[in-house]
């Protein structure tokens, strides 16, 4: 079933919160990188590395891991975020990819990059 088109204002402010979130996601993750880049170099110019097994390694190990899952995070999200900028391109935006439904704009307002309903949402 093929569902109501979004009116050209909807998908403008679409647009824009999803450009928005991924230039804000891009930087996030050129920030993160920028931090990791200057804590080597300090751990290179102190000329010393903490001992994995010590406290201080053992914390330095899990906050690298920890930077490393919010990273993952970011890319998935600005993954979507480009994706739900090419289904807005191929007039595909708003519509559940799973059941061909529309999304309620409540739901985009929410999450402006899913593309599945609720009920297929719930589903997967």
């Amino acid at each position: 079933m093929m569902s109501r088109q979004l009116a050209q204002s909807t998908l403008d402010k679409f647009r824009a919160v999803l450009e928005e979130e991924q230039t804000r996601l891009r930087d996030l993750l050129e920030e993160h990188e920028q931090e990791r880049e200057k804590a080597r170099l300090a751990e290179t110019a102190a000329e010393r590395s903490p001992d994995p097994t010590s406290a201080e390694g053992g914390s330095m190990v899990f906050e690298y891991e920890k930077d490393l899952s919010v990273d993952a995070n970011t890319e998935d999200l600005l993954r979507k975020a480009t994706n739900a900028l090419e289904r807005l391109k191929r007039g595909e935006y708003g519509i559940c990819e799973s059941c061909g439904i529309a999304i309620p704009v409540a739901r985009l307002e929410v999450l402006p990059y899913t593309t599945l309903c609720v009920d297929c949402a719930q589903r997967r």
